[in-house]
């Protein structure tokens, strides 16, 4: 293997970089712990089931496209590019996962990940946003995005610097959310190596 150029020295991870990515990740725990939306509670549904089955009936989970974001794209939409659904909080009603950014020709733009509910109580309203797990003022990007079962899972990428060009992320997190507690609980795994 050849040793890395001067100009690739961001790639090069050294304890700096962990101690930046911990520090992002920890703004991101803190802000979760500090923010929780009002509406975003468990709570339980006496839904009828449907006539002649026994069974509930299907709730229809979010449909991303559909929401309001909190995030400014001037004009343009926010472009949804991956998304998941499950009963995160057990309520019987399905919620969205969503990753959206805003679009553009080049580069990457940070990403937000956002928890869409659909209003219970009005037929053809828009899914709201009822938890943000990245905000994309912190600046990141979202790989191995996934909803299995009640849990988010995702993989954090972020910049130890602002000489690091924005299509290369030099650090990254694998994190994970679940509902506990009646509130998303975030778990930052351990960054590789360091166990």
């Amino acid at each position: 293997m050849q040793p890395l150029g001067p100009d690739l020295a961001h790639t090069q991870p050294r304890p700096v970089h962990w101690v930046a990515t911990a520090a992002a990740v920890a703004a991101v725990i803190a802000g979760g712990s500090f923010f929780q939306p009002s509406d975003a509670k468990a709570t339980t549904s006496t839904t009828a089931s449907a006539p002649g089955t026994g069974r509930l009936p299907t709730a229809k989970a979010p449909d991303p496209r559909a929401a309001d974001y909190p995030m400014d794209c001037g004009r343009a939409r926010p472009d949804v590019v991956d998304r998941g659904s499950a009963d995160l909080d057990g309520d019987g009603r399905p919620e969205t996962v969503a990753v959206v950014r805003c679009p553009t020709a080049f580069g990457t733009p940070p990403s937000g990940v956002y928890v869409l509910s659909q209003p219970a109580d009005r037929a053809g309203a828009a899914p709201r946003v009822v938890a943000t797990f990245v905000d994309p003022k912190e600046g990141m990007s979202i790989s191995d995005f996934a909803v299995r079962g009640k849990k988010v899972s995702a993989t954090l990428l972020g910049y130890s610097s602002a000489k690091v060009p924005r299509c290369c992320p030099d650090l990254q997190r694998k994190v994970n959310w679940r509902w506990r507690d009646g509130k998303f609980v975030l778990k930052a795994l351990p960054v590789p190596g360091s166990v």
